[in-house]
Protein backbone atom coordinates (compact mmCIF):
# COMPACT_ATOMS: atom_id res chain seq x y z
CA UNK A 1 0.00 0.00 0.00
CA UNK A 2 1.49 3.34 -1.07
CA UNK A 3 1.35 6.42 1.15
CA UNK A 4 -0.09 9.48 -0.58
CA UNK A 5 -0.50 13.09 0.56
CA UNK A 6 -3.30 15.16 -0.98
CA UNK A 7 -2.87 18.90 -0.42
CA UNK A 8 -6.18 20.75 -0.33
CA UNK A 9 -9.42 19.80 1.44
CA UNK A 10 -11.79 21.28 -1.11
CA UNK A 11 -14.29 19.37 -3.23
CA UNK A 12 -11.65 18.15 -5.69
CA UNK A 13 -9.23 17.13 -2.94
CA UNK A 14 -12.00 15.21 -1.18
CA UNK A 15 -12.94 13.37 -4.37
CA UNK A 16 -9.31 12.43 -5.07
CA UNK A 17 -8.80 11.16 -1.53
CA UNK A 18 -12.04 9.17 -1.54
CA UNK A 19 -11.27 7.53 -4.90
CA UNK A 20 -7.74 6.55 -3.93
CA UNK A 21 -8.61 5.28 -0.44
CA UNK A 22 -11.60 3.40 -1.84
CA UNK A 23 -9.33 1.43 -4.18
CA UNK A 24 -7.63 -0.24 -1.22
CA UNK A 25 -4.18 0.36 -2.70
CA UNK A 26 -3.38 3.77 -1.22
CA UNK A 27 -3.10 5.11 2.31
CA UNK A 28 -4.21 8.75 1.98
CA UNK A 29 -3.66 11.80 4.17
CA UNK A 30 -5.34 15.09 3.29
CA UNK A 31 -3.59 18.21 4.54
CA UNK A 32 -5.03 21.72 4.69
CA UNK A 33 -4.53 24.84 6.78
CA UNK A 34 -8.26 24.98 7.61
CA UNK A 35 -9.48 22.74 10.42
CA UNK A 36 -13.05 23.54 9.37
CA UNK A 37 -12.40 22.35 5.82
CA UNK A 38 -10.83 19.14 7.08
CA UNK A 39 -13.75 18.50 9.44
CA UNK A 40 -16.22 18.98 6.59
CA UNK A 41 -14.52 16.49 4.24
CA UNK A 42 -16.96 14.01 2.72
CA UNK A 43 -14.64 11.00 2.58
CA UNK A 44 -14.40 7.44 3.80
CA UNK A 45 -13.08 6.82 7.30
CA UNK A 46 -9.93 5.36 5.73
CA UNK A 47 -8.73 8.89 4.84
CA UNK A 48 -6.55 10.58 7.46
CA UNK A 49 -6.37 14.36 7.86
CA UNK A 50 -3.74 16.76 9.14
CA UNK A 51 -3.96 20.50 9.72
CA UNK A 52 -0.95 22.16 8.12
CA UNK A 53 -0.05 25.61 6.84
CA UNK A 54 1.51 25.08 3.39
CA UNK A 55 3.45 28.30 3.86
CA UNK A 56 5.49 26.46 6.54
CA UNK A 57 7.97 24.77 4.22
CA UNK A 58 9.72 22.77 6.96
CA UNK A 59 6.43 21.35 8.23
CA UNK A 60 5.34 20.46 4.70
CA UNK A 61 8.62 18.69 3.98
CA UNK A 62 8.26 16.73 7.22
CA UNK A 63 4.82 15.49 6.14
CA UNK A 64 6.06 14.50 2.68
CA UNK A 65 9.19 12.68 3.85
CA UNK A 66 8.99 8.97 3.06
CA UNK A 67 5.74 9.21 1.08
CA UNK A 68 5.29 7.83 -2.42
CA UNK A 69 3.68 10.95 -3.91
CA UNK A 70 2.06 14.28 -3.19
CA UNK A 71 -0.98 15.39 -5.19
CA UNK A 72 -1.73 19.11 -5.20
CA UNK A 73 -5.39 20.07 -5.20
CA UNK A 74 -4.51 23.45 -3.68
CA UNK A 75 -5.03 26.90 -5.27
CA UNK A 76 -2.69 27.56 -8.20
CA UNK A 77 -0.60 30.12 -6.31
CA UNK A 78 0.58 27.37 -3.90
CA UNK A 79 1.66 24.98 -6.66
CA UNK A 80 5.33 25.89 -6.74
CA UNK A 81 5.65 25.78 -2.95
CA UNK A 82 4.38 22.19 -2.91
CA UNK A 83 6.53 21.20 -5.89
CA UNK A 84 9.63 22.60 -4.21
CA UNK A 85 8.91 20.54 -1.10
CA UNK A 86 8.46 17.44 -3.26
CA UNK A 87 11.81 18.08 -4.93
CA UNK A 88 13.59 18.38 -1.59
CA UNK A 89 12.02 15.20 -0.18
CA UNK A 90 12.31 13.11 -3.35
CA UNK A 91 8.62 12.20 -3.64
CA UNK A 92 6.63 12.06 -6.85
CA UNK A 93 4.65 15.22 -7.60
CA UNK A 94 1.33 15.61 -9.46
CA UNK A 95 -0.92 18.65 -9.72
CA UNK A 96 -4.02 20.05 -11.42
CA UNK A 97 -2.85 23.56 -12.18
CA UNK A 98 -3.77 25.52 -15.29
CA UNK A 99 -1.27 28.23 -14.39
CA UNK A 100 1.44 28.52 -17.06
CA UNK A 101 4.06 30.19 -14.83
CA UNK A 102 3.69 27.53 -12.13
CA UNK A 103 4.15 24.74 -14.67
CA UNK A 104 7.35 26.32 -15.95
CA UNK A 105 8.72 26.26 -12.40
CA UNK A 106 7.68 22.61 -11.99
CA UNK A 107 9.56 21.80 -15.18
CA UNK A 108 12.68 23.46 -13.79
CA UNK A 109 12.44 21.44 -10.58
CA UNK A 110 12.11 18.22 -12.58
CA UNK A 111 15.54 18.62 -14.18
CA UNK A 112 17.84 16.07 -12.61
CA UNK A 113 15.14 14.94 -10.20
CA UNK A 114 15.03 11.33 -8.98
CA UNK A 115 11.23 11.47 -8.79
CA UNK A 116 8.52 12.20 -11.36
CA UNK A 117 6.99 15.64 -11.80
CA UNK A 118 3.65 15.42 -13.61
CA UNK A 119 1.71 18.70 -13.64
CA UNK A 120 -1.68 19.47 -15.19
CA UNK A 121 -3.28 16.07 -14.49
CA UNK A 122 -6.91 17.21 -14.48
CA UNK A 123 -9.41 17.82 -17.26
CA UNK A 124 -8.02 20.85 -19.11
CA UNK A 125 -5.11 20.87 -19.04
CA UNK A 126 -4.84 17.13 -18.64
CA UNK A 127 -7.20 14.70 -20.30
CA UNK A 128 -7.85 17.13 -23.17
CA UNK A 129 -4.14 17.00 -24.13
CA UNK A 130 -4.11 13.19 -24.01
CA UNK A 131 -7.07 13.11 -26.41
CA UNK A 132 -5.68 15.78 -28.75
CA UNK A 133 -2.28 14.11 -28.99
CA UNK A 134 -3.89 10.74 -29.69
CA UNK A 135 -5.96 12.16 -32.56
CA UNK A 136 -2.96 14.08 -33.91
CA UNK A 137 -0.81 10.94 -33.97
CA UNK A 138 -3.15 9.38 -36.56
CA UNK A 139 -2.16 11.88 -39.28
CA UNK A 140 0.87 12.05 -41.54
CA UNK A 141 0.88 15.85 -41.22
CA UNK A 142 -1.28 18.26 -39.24
CA UNK A 143 -3.31 21.32 -40.22
CA UNK A 144 -5.28 22.21 -37.08
CA UNK A 145 -5.96 21.04 -33.54
CA UNK A 146 -8.93 22.68 -31.83
CA UNK A 147 -9.67 21.85 -28.19
CA UNK A 148 -12.90 22.85 -26.44
CA UNK A 149 -13.89 22.05 -22.84
CA UNK A 150 -16.58 23.32 -20.50
CA UNK A 151 -17.96 22.50 -17.05
CA UNK A 152 -21.48 23.87 -17.09
CA UNK A 153 -24.62 23.76 -14.95
CA UNK A 154 -27.28 21.54 -16.46
CA UNK A 155 -29.91 24.08 -15.42
CA UNK A 156 -28.51 27.63 -15.69
CA UNK A 157 -30.61 30.19 -13.83
CA UNK A 158 -28.77 33.54 -13.84
CA UNK A 159 -27.51 36.12 -16.33
CA UNK A 160 -24.02 34.57 -16.36
CA UNK A 161 -25.59 31.17 -17.13
CA UNK A 162 -23.05 29.77 -14.71
CA UNK A 163 -22.74 28.13 -11.31
CA UNK A 164 -19.62 27.51 -9.25
CA UNK A 165 -18.48 24.01 -10.10
CA UNK A 166 -14.72 24.44 -9.67
CA UNK A 167 -12.10 26.64 -8.01
CA UNK A 168 -13.14 30.31 -8.09
CA UNK A 169 -9.49 31.38 -8.09
CA UNK A 170 -8.80 29.06 -11.01
CA UNK A 171 -11.71 30.38 -13.08
CA UNK A 172 -10.71 34.00 -12.55
CA UNK A 173 -7.07 33.22 -13.33
CA UNK A 174 -7.86 31.58 -16.66
CA UNK A 175 -10.11 34.54 -17.60
CA UNK A 176 -7.31 37.06 -16.90
CA UNK A 177 -4.00 35.56 -17.98
CA UNK A 178 -2.64 35.49 -21.57
CA UNK A 179 -3.41 32.37 -23.59
CA UNK A 180 -1.04 30.36 -25.75
CA UNK A 181 -1.94 29.37 -29.31
CA UNK A 182 -0.26 28.43 -32.57
CA UNK A 183 -1.35 30.69 -35.41
CA UNK A 184 0.00 30.14 -38.92
CA UNK A 185 2.64 27.86 -37.44
CA UNK A 186 3.93 30.38 -34.88
CA UNK A 187 3.55 30.12 -31.12
CA UNK A 188 1.88 33.33 -29.94
CA UNK A 189 -0.01 34.76 -26.99
CA UNK A 190 -3.66 35.70 -27.50
CA UNK A 191 -5.94 37.61 -25.10
CA UNK A 192 -8.43 35.77 -22.87
CA UNK A 193 -12.19 36.06 -23.48
CA UNK A 194 -11.58 36.86 -27.17
CA UNK A 195 -12.07 34.98 -30.47
CA UNK A 196 -15.56 34.01 -29.41
CA UNK A 197 -17.40 31.40 -31.47
CA UNK A 198 -20.83 29.79 -31.28
CA UNK A 199 -21.81 26.20 -31.98
CA UNK A 200 -24.64 23.77 -31.34
CA UNK A 201 -24.23 20.32 -29.77
CA UNK A 202 -27.19 17.99 -29.22
CA UNK A 203 -29.55 20.88 -29.92
CA UNK A 204 -28.01 23.19 -27.29
CA UNK A 205 -26.22 26.41 -28.30
CA UNK A 206 -22.89 27.21 -26.68
CA UNK A 207 -20.18 29.82 -26.99
CA UNK A 208 -16.45 29.26 -26.67
CA UNK A 209 -13.61 31.74 -26.15
CA UNK A 210 -9.92 31.89 -25.28
CA UNK A 211 -8.89 31.09 -21.72
CA UNK A 212 -5.44 30.57 -20.25
CA UNK A 213 -3.69 27.30 -19.49
CA UNK A 214 -5.89 24.75 -21.24
CA UNK A 215 -3.23 23.75 -23.76
CA UNK A 216 -0.82 22.66 -21.06
CA UNK A 217 2.49 21.72 -22.68
CA UNK A 218 0.88 20.71 -25.99
CA UNK A 219 1.76 24.03 -27.67
CA UNK A 220 5.43 23.31 -27.04
CA UNK A 221 5.08 19.69 -28.18
CA UNK A 222 3.31 20.52 -31.47
CA UNK A 223 5.24 23.69 -32.27
CA UNK A 224 6.51 23.43 -35.85
CA UNK A 225 4.17 20.53 -36.58
CA UNK A 226 0.75 22.20 -36.87
CA UNK A 227 -0.58 25.34 -38.55
CA UNK A 228 -3.34 26.08 -36.01
CA UNK A 229 -3.63 25.03 -32.36
CA UNK A 230 -5.98 26.63 -29.86
CA UNK A 231 -7.93 25.99 -26.69
CA UNK A 232 -11.25 27.60 -25.77
CA UNK A 233 -13.59 27.25 -22.81
CA UNK A 234 -17.24 26.41 -23.44
CA UNK A 235 -20.01 28.44 -21.79
CA UNK A 236 -23.64 29.26 -22.52
CA UNK A 237 -24.14 32.34 -24.74
CA UNK A 238 -23.84 35.71 -23.01
CA UNK A 239 -21.29 34.67 -20.42
CA UNK A 240 -18.23 36.14 -22.15
CA UNK A 241 -19.82 39.56 -22.66
CA UNK A 242 -20.68 39.92 -18.96
CA UNK A 243 -17.25 38.72 -17.86
CA UNK A 244 -15.55 41.24 -20.16
CA UNK A 245 -17.67 44.01 -18.63
CA UNK A 246 -16.74 42.93 -15.11
CA UNK A 247 -13.05 42.42 -15.78
CA UNK A 248 -12.33 45.20 -18.25
CA UNK A 249 -14.97 47.93 -17.90
CA UNK A 250 -15.24 47.69 -14.11
CA UNK A 251 -11.55 46.89 -13.65
CA UNK A 252 -12.07 43.76 -11.56
CA UNK A 253 -9.16 41.99 -13.26
CA UNK A 254 -7.03 44.20 -10.99
CA UNK A 255 -9.20 43.43 -7.92
CA UNK A 256 -9.52 39.66 -8.12
CA UNK A 257 -10.36 39.22 -4.45
CA UNK A 258 -13.38 41.51 -4.93
CA UNK A 259 -14.55 39.49 -7.93
CA UNK A 260 -14.01 36.24 -6.01
CA UNK A 261 -16.12 37.55 -3.14
CA UNK A 262 -18.90 38.57 -5.55
CA UNK A 263 -18.89 35.16 -7.23
CA UNK A 264 -18.88 33.17 -4.01
CA UNK A 265 -21.57 35.37 -2.46
CA UNK A 266 -23.91 35.49 -5.44
CA UNK A 267 -23.34 32.36 -7.53
CA UNK A 268 -24.52 29.12 -5.92
CA UNK A 269 -22.53 25.93 -6.33
CA UNK A 270 -24.22 22.96 -7.98
CA UNK A 271 -23.71 19.24 -8.25
CA UNK A 272 -25.97 19.09 -11.31
CA UNK A 273 -23.38 19.87 -13.93
CA UNK A 274 -22.10 18.47 -17.22
CA UNK A 275 -18.55 18.40 -18.55
CA UNK A 276 -18.23 18.73 -22.32
CA UNK A 277 -15.04 17.63 -24.09
CA UNK A 278 -14.74 18.40 -27.81
CA UNK A 279 -11.53 18.01 -29.82
CA UNK A 280 -11.27 18.35 -33.60
CA UNK A 281 -8.07 17.58 -35.52
CA UNK A 282 -7.56 17.97 -39.25
CA UNK A 283 -4.59 16.98 -41.35
CA UNK A 284 -3.39 14.82 -44.18
CA UNK A 285 -3.38 11.06 -44.25
CA UNK A 286 -2.24 9.19 -47.35
CA UNK A 287 -2.38 12.46 -49.27
CA UNK A 288 -5.99 13.28 -48.33
CA UNK A 289 -7.18 16.11 -46.08
CA UNK A 290 -9.22 14.48 -43.32
CA UNK A 291 -10.75 15.41 -39.96
CA UNK A 292 -11.28 13.38 -36.79
CA UNK A 293 -13.31 14.44 -33.78
CA UNK A 294 -13.66 13.32 -30.17
CA UNK A 295 -16.86 14.40 -28.41
CA UNK A 296 -17.96 13.39 -24.94
CA UNK A 297 -20.24 14.49 -22.11
CA UNK A 298 -19.76 13.43 -18.49
CA UNK A 299 -22.49 14.00 -15.88
CA UNK A 300 -22.53 14.11 -12.10
CA UNK A 301 -23.22 10.82 -10.31
CA UNK A 302 -22.75 8.96 -7.06
CA UNK A 303 -19.21 7.81 -6.27
CA UNK A 304 -19.29 5.51 -3.27
CA UNK A 305 -21.53 7.16 -0.69
CA UNK A 306 -21.37 10.70 -2.07
CA UNK A 307 -22.85 12.41 -5.14
CA UNK A 308 -19.95 14.08 -6.96
CA UNK A 309 -20.23 16.75 -9.63
CA UNK A 310 -19.04 16.06 -13.16
CA UNK A 311 -16.07 18.42 -12.77
CA UNK A 312 -15.08 16.70 -9.51
CA UNK A 313 -15.30 13.29 -11.17
CA UNK A 314 -13.38 14.22 -14.33
CA UNK A 315 -10.68 16.21 -12.54
CA UNK A 316 -10.11 13.67 -9.76
CA UNK A 317 -10.24 10.71 -12.14
CA UNK A 318 -7.55 12.29 -14.27
CA UNK A 319 -4.98 12.71 -11.52
CA UNK A 320 -5.88 9.36 -9.90
CA UNK A 321 -5.42 7.53 -13.21
CA UNK A 322 -2.01 9.16 -13.78
CA UNK A 323 -0.93 8.27 -10.24
CA UNK A 324 -2.09 4.69 -10.77
CA UNK A 325 -0.13 4.41 -14.02
CA UNK A 326 2.95 5.84 -12.27
CA UNK A 327 2.59 3.39 -9.39
CA UNK A 328 2.24 0.47 -11.83
CA UNK A 329 5.45 1.43 -13.64
CA UNK A 330 3.68 2.54 -16.82
CA UNK A 331 5.04 6.10 -16.69
CA UNK A 332 8.60 7.40 -16.22
CA UNK A 333 9.57 7.38 -12.53
CA UNK A 334 11.73 10.49 -12.73
CA UNK A 335 11.91 13.80 -14.53
CA UNK A 336 9.22 15.88 -16.21
CA UNK A 337 6.26 13.98 -17.68
CA UNK A 338 3.87 15.69 -20.08
CA UNK A 339 0.21 14.76 -20.33
CA UNK A 340 0.65 14.06 -24.04
CA UNK A 341 3.23 11.40 -23.11
CA UNK A 342 0.30 9.33 -21.76
CA UNK A 343 -1.43 6.95 -24.18
CA UNK A 344 -5.19 7.50 -24.44
CA UNK A 345 -5.98 3.76 -24.61
CA UNK A 346 -3.95 3.07 -21.47
CA UNK A 347 -5.58 5.99 -19.66
CA UNK A 348 -9.12 4.85 -20.53
CA UNK A 349 -8.30 1.27 -19.57
CA UNK A 350 -7.24 2.39 -16.10
CA UNK A 351 -9.78 1.85 -13.30
CA UNK A 352 -9.96 5.60 -12.62
CA UNK A 353 -9.70 6.68 -16.26
CA UNK A 354 -12.82 4.67 -17.06
CA UNK A 355 -14.84 7.59 -15.65
CA UNK A 356 -14.37 9.12 -19.11
CA UNK A 357 -15.91 6.13 -20.91
CA UNK A 358 -18.26 7.12 -23.72
CA UNK A 359 -21.56 5.30 -23.46
CA UNK A 360 -22.88 6.86 -26.67
CA UNK A 361 -21.85 9.55 -29.18
CA UNK A 362 -22.16 13.03 -27.71
CA UNK A 363 -23.72 14.41 -30.85
CA UNK A 364 -22.86 16.26 -34.01
CA UNK A 365 -21.31 19.71 -34.05
CA UNK A 366 -23.08 22.35 -36.11
CA UNK A 367 -20.95 25.39 -36.89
Amino acid sequence: MKNIVVVGAGKIGATIADMLAGSGDYRVTVVDRSAAQLAALEVTDAVATQELDIEDQAALEAVLAGKFAVLSAAPFHLTTRIAEAAAKTGVHYLDLTEDVVSTRRVKELARGSKSAFIPQCGLAPGFISIVANDLASRFDSLESVRMRVGALPQYPSNALNYNLTWSTDGVINEYCEPCEAIVEGELVEVPPLEEREEFSLDGVTYEAFNTSGGLGTLAETLRGKVRTLNYRTIRYPGHAAIMKALLNDLGLRHRREVLKDIFESALPATLQDVVIVFVTVSGRKNGRLLQETYANKVYSRRIGEVVRSAIQITTASGICAVLDMLADGNLPAKGFVKQEDIALDAFLANRFGRAYAQSEPAGRLVA
